[in-house]
């Protein structure tokens, strides 16, 4: 199994922040109903992701320091 490096948990981070941001568009616009689930796995998709991200920033930041 490969490593997860820092670009790909920066772009997993943005990805899943997109989705946290797409459900929510999409319950608005009521295409998908609302449901007290959903609105959870949208606020978890989006602080999960931003979390991913944060921390693939900061290990990309460390490893350039380094090299």
């Amino acid at each position: 199994m490969k490593k997860l490096t820092p670009l790909h948990m920066i772009l997993i981070g943005s990805a899943l922040m997109l989705l946290g941001i797409l459900f929510p568009l999409l319950m608005v616009l009521k295409l998908i109903p609302a449901s007290f689930w959903l609105c959870f796995l949208t606020y978890s998709l989006s602080v999960s992701g931003m979390f991913t991200g944060f921390i693939g920033a900061l290990t990309y930041t460390r490893f350039k320091k380094r090299n």
